[in-house]
């Protein structure tokens, strides 16, 4: 019944999980190789974006959802220029970082909680830090700076911490171990395994938690 429910109510959302599930299993295979690749994993935040374009509400909070579509589409294109070049694919996740940003901050939350505020503080230094140590790379902590000034947004934002706030945490680890693989830490098959799941469920978790929000489906704080 739940399954049912859906593919008739949630299509998009059916569909980008099936993109991402399909790309996971199918990423080392020759199948999984070339075009069709690229279009799998583009395909399952593409998706994730039309998901959200589609649950927006009619009337308020418009502007909300479409910089939510903004942020998830350029990480979709981030998704696939990465696998083509390094540089322009961290480009990508970088603007859509700044979107993200500015959605947050325009949602911040009213009265955030002391710990609410460390976590928040940690996340924006932390982030970059650790992903220098990881990587001994510049750009990289470059790049590392835009993405914890997107989590400690979310965390900051009164969307819901344990799942948007969450979720923009795992898209930080998954992050983490893409950049361990560029340093001298060797965590062995881990990144190989968690990379591809913690980004996609970082991604989902953002997309639905702030979805529901704006449907009224569940309370802001």
């Amino acid at each position: 019944m739940a399954k049912q429910a859906l593919i008739e109510q949630r299509p998009w959302l059916l569909a980008s999980i099936s993109a991402a599930v399909a790309y996971y299993f199918l990423r080392d295979n020759p199948v999984g190789e070339g075009i069709w690749g690229l279009a799998l994993k583009g395909a399952s935040v593409g998706l994730l974006a039309l998901y959200v374009l589609r649950r927006l509400p009619k009337g308020g909070h418009q502007t909300d959802g479409l910089l939510l579509v903004t942020a998830l589409a350029l990480a979709s294109a981030g998704d696939v220029a990465i696998e083509l070049d390094f540089l322009t694919g961290g480009a990508f996740f970088a603007a859509a970082h700044i979107v993200a940003v500015v959605l947050y901050l325009t949602n911040r939350h009213p009265r955030p909680s002391p710990t609410q505020k460390l976590i928040g503080a940690a996340l924006l230094i932390g982030t970059p830090l650790v992903s220098y140590l990881l990587s001994g790379s510049i750009e990289t902590t470059i790049y590392s700076a835009f993405l914890g000034a997107m989590a400690s947004a979310a965390w900051m934002s009164h969307y819901p911490r344990y799942r948007v706030g969450t979720g923009a945490v795992l898209f930080v680890v998954s992050d983490w171990l893409i950049f361990s693989r560029m340093g001298s830490v060797d965590l062995g098959v881990v990144p190989d395994l968690l990379i591809w799941p913690l980004y996609y469920a970082g991604q989902v978790m953002i997309a639905t938690g702030i979805v529901q929000c704006l449907r009224g489906e569940q309370p802001v704080r």
